[in-house]
């Protein structure tokens, strides 16, 4: 997710999705606002400084448009508007105590039933632009499906952080007891100057995004570098817009994951007999998700990948632990399986697409089956 520029037509169709933003912002949910409003409020303006007031940024400010060859005056009046958000800071910042991972309680977050029934309306309404982009790309259906109900819901929940402050936060003021602050500065600030070349360039205000506080954009999530390298008009018409037309963000998810070294046809991943301890075993989870060891090799050292009968590509040994709640689970991974890592780098985040992505498919079918009984 790190493109170095922005092409010109991800540039042209990116302005016309920053003009009508705002509008396309994931509803809250419901409150009480009679009551909530005015602390909320105050709360709000406490919380909140612009920058303009930072020398820090108004430098970071002339370091962009020397980089990015922008208008230096432009650039700082950008930076002068964004607000620190103390609250993103909050949510970037590790928590104090050690967390114990595991895998039944991650999954249980989002394979739930209203999950899946939002999941089998999503794939019902948009039937045809999965199947296309299933024979385009080579991207199962239930894989795009699963993407779109972890990241939003089926857009209920894109975020209503503005963009700009969201991301200048992250870049002045990223928690610096992370683990590993500076390259997500970094990171952070490359995304921070993505949008304010793409809105230069089209004279649209950067202002309008809305999104995750992260930054992240639209029914599939996709952070600015990766809506200029990957996002597509998969709609046919004439432009890209990944908060409001869920055959663009298909396509755009499909894509994203052959950019990502998606491999169409092969498996995503294997169930294993486990037997490994040890040293071996030690040795098999070393590599991590890198897909690593054939079957061959992990059969020697004592994990049988079932179903793999001649397949030699490599493959990971994933681990799935269960904290105190039960015992630890492996399974397989394949090349597709570390593909999907690329959106999340987490092993419970791609299982939890893969298996929600499954279960939608299922409610889809069986709605499928009802709806032919009735008729």
């Amino acid at each position: 997710m790190f493109p170095k520029r922005f092409t010109a037509a991800a540039t042209a169709v990116l302005s016309l999705c920053l003009l009508a933003a705002s509008a396309s912002a994931a509803p809250h949910k419901k409150t009480n606002r009679k009551k909530a409003a005015p602390v909320a409020a105050a709360s709000a303006a406490a919380a909140v400084v612009a920058y303009a007031s930072r020398d820090d940024a108004m430098q970071l400010a002339n370091d962009i448009a020397v980089r990015r060859d922008l208008p230096a005056d432009w650039v700082r009046a950008q930076l002068s508007e964004a607000r620190n958000l103390p609250v993103v800071t909050r949510l970037m910042t590790p928590a104090g105590k050690t967390f114990v991972k595991n895998w039944t309680v991650y999954r249980s977050r989002f394979i739930d039933p209203v999950r899946i029934r939002a999941g089998a309306s999503f794939w019902q309404a948009n039937r045809q632009a999965l199947e296309r982009a299933e024979q385009q790309f080579g991207v199962p259906a239930e894989i795009i499906v699963g993407i779109i109900g972890v990241e939003t819901i089926y857009g209920r929940n894109m975020g209503n952080f503005r963009v700009m402050d969201a991301l200048a936060t992250l870049t002045l003021d990223f928690p610096q007891s992370h683990p590993r602050a500076q390259a997500r500065t970094d990171y952070f600030r490359g995304e921070l100057e993505q949008v304010l070349v793409t809105a230069n360039r089209t004279g649209s205000d950067p202002f309008a995004l809305r999104g995750s506080y992260a930054g992240a954009m639209g029914l599939g999530q996709f952070m600015p570098t990766s809506w200029d390298k990957y996002a597509v008009d998969f709609d046919g018409d004439g432009r890209i817009d990944l908060f409001n037309s869920a055959s663009d963000a298909i396509g755009s998810v499909a894509n994203y994951f052959i950019g990502h070294g998606w491999k169409p046809g092969l498996p995503t991943n294997f169930a294993v007999d486990m037997r490994a301890q040890g040293e071996n075993l030690a040795t098999l989870l070393a590599p991590d998700i890198n897909p690593t060891f054939t079957a061959a090799q992990m059969a020697e050292r004592g994990v049988r990948v079932l179903g793999a009968e001649g397949y030699e590509r490599p493959l990971a040994l994933i681990e799935l632990k269960n904290g105190s709640s039960g015992p630890t689970e492996y399974i397989a991974g394949t090349e597709n399986f570390y593909a999907i890592t690329r959106y999340n780098w987490s092993a419970f985040y791609a299982l939890s697409v893969i298996e929600l992505g499954r279960e939608v498919h299922e409610a889809y079918l069986a709605s499928q089956s009802t709806a032919a009984s009735r008729n």
